[in-house]
């Protein structure tokens, strides 16, 4: 899932390379929704065996309510992280302290 900021527009999408397609999202590279309204942080994601199984869960979720949603990404994500530096191997430890209330 990739918002514009915490509680914010949420899309939902399925690809077989994450780094990737994220990667032309935060560059604007993708045309449609995720553009329209600046989508370039990544807040949730859920890996899949198959592709059949991502597009069955796709699908699903986005006939989810919106409070299940958030629901969802709060349990992995309660500060609305980008998880995208996680997945690139960038992740200098943000996460952690904004978990801790000394970044802000």
């Amino acid at each position: 899932m990739l918002t514009n900021q915490r509680n914010g527009t949420l899309y939902i999408g399925v690809t077989s390379d994450l780094i990737k397609r994220v990667w032309q999202h935060k560059n604007e590279l993708a045309e449609g929704f995720t553009k329209k309204y600046q989508l370039h942080t990544l807040v949730w994601y859920e890996p899949h065996e198959t592709m059949e199984s991502a597009i069955t869960r796709e699908k699903a979720l986005k006939f989810w309510q919106r409070v299940w949603k958030v629901r969802l990404i709060e349990q992995l994500n309660p500060n609305w992280c980008d998880l995208y530096f996680e997945l690139i191997g960038l992740d200098s430890g943000l996460r952690q302290n904004d978990e801790q209330g000394t970044n802000t």
